[in-house]
């Protein structure tokens, strides 16, 4: 009797733990972060390039995209180190942040973590700190108004200029 599947394996924990890492790793080199896979880089001007890696993965962690590529949460985050180029309370918030998150991971730090449920249990401890409020609140705006990634969503950007939803499918919810 002929079967109708083939049995293969996906990877074993002790596969990923060999390889090291699940899709795209990043790199810290210099004052930047680099993505080889995908060919990007943010370079950091204010912040450590390990703050801005954690403040990536950070990212992806309080709005889970899959569909999104590391780099426009990079974008996101980008704006997290100019702020701190500007005001030296920001920086000093943002690195003591992300240096407690890294003591609260253990060894390796919070990039080292290699399941998104174990940082969020992190991020749960520390959902009211000011450090988490400054970071999330700032994602918000900075990762959704990149207008690259609203296709992405089905989102078709401000109505205004195109006459308002009245007569541009109002009660259209397709796109949410």
């Amino acid at each position: 009797m002929a079967t109708l599947y083939e049995d293969k394996r996906g990877l074993s924990r002790r596969d990923v733990l060999k390889r090291g890492t699940v899709g795209a790793a990043l790199i810290v080199s210099g004052q930047a972060v680099i993505c080889p896979d995908a060919a990007w880089a943010v370079e950091a001007q204010a912040l450590k390039p390990e703050t801005m890696a954690t403040l990536i993965k950070l990212a992806r962690d309080i709005y889970p995209h899959d569909r999104l590529a590391d780099r426009f949460y990079a974008i996101a985050v980008k704006g997290q180190d100019q702020l701190a180029q500007k005001d030296p309370k920001h920086k000093t918030l943002v690195e003591e942040g992300v240096a407690d998150l890294n003591k609260r991971a253990g060894p390796g730090g919070y990039t080292a973590i290699g399941w998104e449920k174990d940082r969020v249990a992190i991020l749960h401890d520390i959902e009211k700190s000011a450090f988490f409020q400054a970071v999330r609140g700032d994602l918000v705006v900075s990762l959704y108004n990149q207008k690259e990634i609203w296709p992405i969503f089905g989102y078709e950007g401000e109505s205004y200029s195109k006459g308002g939803y009245i007569h541009r499918g109002f009660n259209d919810l397709e796109w949410l």
